[in-house]
């Protein structure tokens, strides 16, 4: 199912739905939950903060892919809340639309696959090849941003 907005350039943009919310608003429910997890999870890993040992020390590999994981969510839940206001300016020309769909699954796949990934490698070492996810759609919807704003090859 498809949404109608009208777009900061007075164009009506066609934008994916699921559950009867725009994936723009999708977006921005997930940033703002990310933003409070990140806090959350701060308190949690800060009430050992001061034990040296703490996951092996401060510069211990699980350590440092926890704190990874921590900042991540609040780093990519900006994105996804940047990305949500960017949305509505998106061009419809030459594949607009479609790519606004895939920016917005890509920030939401990317949102939530790193923290994961960051507690599973934490874990266990030999999953590192699994950062690929995160990456690869975070990339991916970066680049459809781009091009659904009007930045590569369409007409603001």
């Amino acid at each position: 199912m498809k949404a109608l907005i009208v777009s900061a350039h007075k164009r009506i943009v066609s934008v994916p739905k699921l559950c009867g919310r725009t994936m723009p608003s999708l977006n921005e429910t997930l940033g703002w939950t990310w933003i409070c997890l990140g806090a959350l999870s701060g308190a949690v890993i800060g009430l050992r903060f001061q034990d040296e040992a703490f996951m092996g020390g401060y510069a211990s590999r699980p350590r440092r892919l926890v704190r990874l994981g921590h900042i991540s969510l609040f780093g990519l839940g900006i994105l996804n809340l940047l990305f949500a206001s960017s949305a509505a300016r998106a061009a419809t020309g030459q594949g607009g639309a479609p790519a606004l769909g895939v920016a917005s699954w890509g920030f939401i796949t990317g949102a939530v696959a790193m923290p994961v990934c960051c507690g599973l490698v934490a874990w266990r070492k030999d999953l590192h090849p699994i950062f690929v996810v995160p990456v690869l759609a975070l990339a991916a919807a970066a680049g459809a941003a781009a091009w659904a704003l009007g930045g590569i090859g369409v007409a603001p």
